[in-house]
């Protein structure tokens, strides 16, 4: 006998006949001889019309009243779903979030879980009853009772939260699509289902936009090994497992507020090689990294920043033994990339070998404003610049002196209180993992530069110290590799990307900053198109597949940004979508069958 948590939202449990229909589903999967827990949303569009009723009478509600409010949703959905379990003779208990003793932080309507008491769960299913149980909400203490929601996501880290304190064999994630799939399915008709899909790709998928599994679920999967299934609500199909890594031991106490950082990870074997001043039209990242992989070089980091002019710099690193021959490769092709070949002033190449990268990783950090500012101010603070910054939703990396490692290493160490960590590059997750899993678009941010930031140990750190201050989370950080001397201060320019919601609120945080750079500039007219693979580490040739899918349709590159496991690109927003379609086709990600996906 297995135990199972499934999660049914809103579209689910949209009307009495789909009620009527997942209560079917349940008691077949009690039949064939499992206990099972449901976790159930708000029906259909419930959580909207409680809205726009608060919005009725006050444009400002309290988040309390709110909290109050919103939650009676999933209590409508749970005695309603309990009422068609038993009226089919499976016998089956209505509980809240409070009553399954899901206790949380008390902040009201973003709130996180801190622990759960699952007797009364046990109860239940030891007496074969079928455990209904409201998702999105909890109280803060058991002195108080107050009752708090959980904010976007919250009925599936409800479910997966739930699924850890059972430690139940299974989390279903029942949802309007098969599973997860390559790209969106609303964008490309032939996206394509996957069987299963790594804790940390789906970690970045989830990110940029792929709206089947919240990253804070994923984020409990991932520490605490949940066996993760998304799947369709309405058919048969097995669906796709979310593979978890073995998790460390770790206490259900705190169970949302675990460490944002589990480790600091060094790696000496780097150099970078940058080309400043090359000329911005389609097809230049295309024909350096397509060169770069023809020659066989698997390259690590790569940043493309904001243009300046009609110009912008790219910068890459690799490991040192093969820096020789990407030395060559950038000298060779850098001719063919200027306007004109005999102008040294264009892609000027240039080589640093005593670099070092130094990352922060763990998951969570997801959604927590703050950890990147700590990070650049550690190491401000140990008087260590920073060189190039690339981020994902799990790492931070920063390329630096090598000189400055040790004191790096132990600055971090300290800061985060955790230990130097392995780099993580394992045979066996190469091996298992195809080069790209899927391609995302997120059409919802805007890019953020900021000129002349003067280039001294601290600029970083007090740029993103403020907008953590103001609960601004920052997606991609790129730092351009050209200095440009201003009052006789070396400077360079950082870019980075926000939600649009919080441009205004990212404005009023930067300028109230008196001093270290010259001008804030803000461009919404962006999409952000991304890959995302396990198995493209130790692969040549995927940045460049991406970059000529692009090129291949003229669409023009305003930012590059990578981790380990994913490759962005910033373009023009109205070439978003043909961006998305030309990069799905290119690393073939097609399905042969059609998805449909319900209105």
């Amino acid at each position: 006998m297995a135990l199972i948590v499934q999660k049914y939202g809103g579209t689910s449990v949209g009307s009495v006949e789909r009620i009527q229909t997942v209560a079917q589903r349940i008691h077949k999967t009690v039949q064939n001889g499992n206990s099972v827990v449901v976790v159930v949303s708000a029906m259909g569009k419930t959580t909207d019309t409680l809205v726009s009723l608060a919005k009725a009478i006050t444009e400002n509600p309290s988040r309390r009243e709110m909290d109050m409010l919103l939650s009676t949703g999933e209590q409508v959905s749970i005695a309603l779903m309990t009422m068609a379990l038993q009226q089919i003779g499976q016998p089956a208990i209505s509980l809240t979030g409070a009553q399954v003793g899901i206790v949380t932080e008390a902040e009201h309507s973003r709130a996180r879980i801190l622990s759960i008491k699952p007797d009364r769960i046990q109860r239940h299913l030891n007496r074969s009853e079928v455990v209904v149980v409201a998702g999105f909400q909890g109280i803060s203490n058991i002195d108080d009772l107050e009752i708090t929601t959980l904010g976007r996501g919250g009925s599936d880290t409800s479910a997966v939260a739930l699924a850890a304190a059972l430690k139940a064999d299974f989390c279903e994630i029942y949802t309007d699509v098969p599973g997860i799939l390559t790209t969106d399915p609303r964008l490309v008709s032939d996206a394509q289902l996957m069987a299963e899909i790594t804790c940390d790709e789906m970690l970045e998928l989830a990110s940029l936009g792929a709206k089947v599994l919240h990253p804070r679920a994923v984020e409990i999967a991932r520490n605490y090994g949940v066996s993760l299934v998304v799947r369709s609500s309405w058919s048969d199909q097995p669906g796709t497992l979310v593979v978890s890594p073995i998790p460390k031991p770790r206490s259900l106490e705190g169970l949302e507020i675990t460490k944002a950082v589990d480790g600091v990870e060094f790696d000496r074997d780097q150099a970078k090689v940058a080309l400043l001043r090359v000329p911005d039209h389609p097809g230049i990242a295309a024909r350096l990294f397509g060169e770069i992989a023809h020659q066989k070089v698997d390259v690590d980091l790569i940043i493309q920043s904001i243009h300046e002019g009609n110009s912008n710099d790219i910068a890459f690193t690799v490991v040192k033994n093969v820096l020789t021959k990407a030395e060559a490769v950038a000298e060779a092709i850098a001719p063919a990339l200027r306007s004109y070949p005999a102008n040294p002033q264009e892609a000027e190449v240039i080589v640093e070998k005593g670099v070092a990268k130094i990352a922060i990783a763990g998951a969570g950090m997801i959604g927590r404003p703050g950890i990147a500012a700590k990070m650049f101010k550690t190491l401000a603070e140990a008087n260590i610049n920073i060189e190039m910054i690339a981020t994902s939703e799990v790492k931070v990396s920063c390329v630096i002196d090598q000189e400055d490692g040790d004191r790096a290493i132990e600055a971090l160490c300290n800061a985060f209180d955790v230990d130097l960590s392995p780099v993580p590059v394992t045979a066996k997750t190469v091996a298992m993992s195809p080069p790209v899993r899927g391609v995302a678009l997120d059409m919802k941010q805007a890019q953020i530069a900021i000129r002349h930031v003067k280039d001294r140990p601290g600029m970083a750190a007090s740029i993103f110290g403020v907008l953590a201050e103001h609960n601004i989370s920052v997606d991609t950080i790129i730092q351009s590799q050209r200095c440009r001397i201003v009052a006789g201060m070396p400077t360079r320019d950082i870019a980075f990307t926000v939600a649009q919601g919080d441009v205004k609120g990212a404005c009023l945080a930067l300028n109230s900053l008196s001093d270290g750079f010259d001008e804030v500039l803000v461009d919404e007219d962006i999409a952000k198109v991304s890959i995302v693979g396990a198995g493209m580490v130790g692969q040549p040739g995927i940045a460049a597949k991406f970059f000529d899918a692009l090129a291949s349709q003229k669409i023009n590159i305003k930012m590059i940004a990578t981790s380990e496991i994913k490759i962005s690109c910033v373009v023009p927003k109205e070439e978003g979508i043909k961006a998305l379609k030309a990069v799905h086709q290119a690393f073939e990600l097609a399905g042969k069958e059609t998805v449909e996906v319900p209105a």
